[in-house]
């Protein structure tokens, strides 16, 4: 069977493909079959771990040699919502004004069917390139990202394979296509303070020790002063307090403890390891002798990472240049991403769509853009070789 190869077309069959997390939905299936029928050696692991769901994959590999650049991403989505709250079905892939709809159009089954539709394009014209040009999709990504690509990346690991570089293809632009460059993404920490105090009686305080004034204290140290300014290509570090909670129904009781939940959004003047050390530190000065309290820092795997700006980031810029006219900002900004794990073994790009109805009722993409994608990924992939 011959498939259409247009953007297009493989967005649409991709959408059409009910791969909310964790299920494959036929979205894997749709592009190994593509992908094999043009000379990719395609390989499609399981993965698991006790407590979560298996998880299908996928990895394809075109060429022997290098360079080799690996396109990434995810097709899982998260579930639609209320769908008659769409105009169209979330996994229909209609389109309407120019626009294609279903739930993954930009995030970011639109951004494969652009990489997909890129690299065969230029595969078909130079079938003799030297190096080689690979797939890595994961089908858990909007979900715990435990059996996705970590575990990609090591199988692949395993197997020999090397990569020179990535893209990962997420919807990186804010507002038109050619906004934005991913250079490198924020870690993450999240940390847990529990004061301990003597529940009582409001109208004898002195018989009880309420909590919630030292826990005042500690956030008020922790939020006085800023962790730090920023560096070249990283906003300052950002601590937000998402929850404070005593669990007290009744007004005349003083509760016996309280509790509080922040996250820090860190640039790479940080470990989670220094990032730690200074909010222990902070604690401990605000509390003095006098507030009794407990910290606790979750794990993380999200930790500051950067691609600095070189001849493959050029690439990047000068395709979108060249289709856009517009000159893409280099951003650190956003939440976390795949990035963070395909960093440990090649410098990562991210470049895809725009992401302003990713996860809404209605997600959608303008076809215009699923042309432009494509051709951009085609240009860099251009550069890449030639060079």
């Amino acid at each position: 069977m011959l498939h259409d190869l247009s953007p297009l077309s493989l967005a649409q069959s991709l959408l059409r493909c009910p791969s909310v997390t964790p299920e494959e939905g036929g979205a894997l299936a749709f592009i190994e079959s593509v992908l094999k029928e043009a000379g990719f050696e395609v390989h499609r692991p399981v993965f698991s771990e006790p407590g979560t769901p298996d998880v299908e994959n996928l990895y394809a590999r075109y060429g022997k040699g290098e360079p080799y650049l690996l396109f990434a991403g995810h097709t899982d989505v998260v579930p639609p919502g209320d769908v008659s709250r769409w105009q169209y079905d979330p996994f229909s892939g209609e389109i309407h004004g120019g626009e294609l709809y279903g739930r993954g159009a930009v995030d970011m089954k639109g951004g494969i069917a652009c990489m997909m539709a890129g690299a065969l394009d230029f595969i078909r014209h130079n079938p003799d390139f030297k190096g080689s040009i690979g797939f890595l999709i994961t089908g858990d990504e909007e979900g715990p990202a435990v059996n996705g690509t970590v575990k990609l990346l090591e199988w692949a690991k395993g197997r020999g394979e090397r990569f020179s570089h990535c893209i990962l293809g997420e919807p990186t632009n804010p507002n038109q296509l050619g906004d934005m460059i991913k250079i490198g993404r924020r870690g993450s920490l999240t940390g847990k303070i529990v004061v301990e105090g003597k529940q009582g009686h409001v109208a004898y305080p002195h018989l009880a020790d309420n909590p919630i004034p030292g826990m005042m204290r500690l956030l008020d140290g922790l939020l006085k002063e800023p962790l730090d300014r920023g560096t070249d290509h990283f906003d300052a570090s950002n601590l937000e307090v998402t929850t404070v909670d005593v669990g007290n129904p009744a007004a005349n009781v003083i509760p016996a403890e309280a509790r509080a939940t922040f996250n820090i959004r860190f640039n790479d003047l940080w470990t989670p390891h220094s990032l730690e050390a200074e909010i222990e530190r902070r604690l401990r000065e605000a509390a003095g002798n006098t507030v009794r309290y407990a910290l606790t820092v979750e794990p993380t795997n999200a930790v500051a990472f950067l691609t600095p700006p070189n001849a493959f980031v050029g690439f990047i810029a000068d395709a979108i240049r060249a289709e856009t006219g517009s000159q893409p900002k280099l951003s650190t900004t956003g939440g976390t991403s795949d990035a963070r794990f395909i960093v440990k073994y090649c410098p990562v790009v991210e470049f895809g769509l725009v992401g302003q109805t990713m996860h809404q009722i209605d997600e959608r993409v303008a076809v215009a853009d699923l042309d432009r994608l494509a051709v951009i990924y085609r240009k860099v992939l251009d550069a890449y070789f030639a060079a």
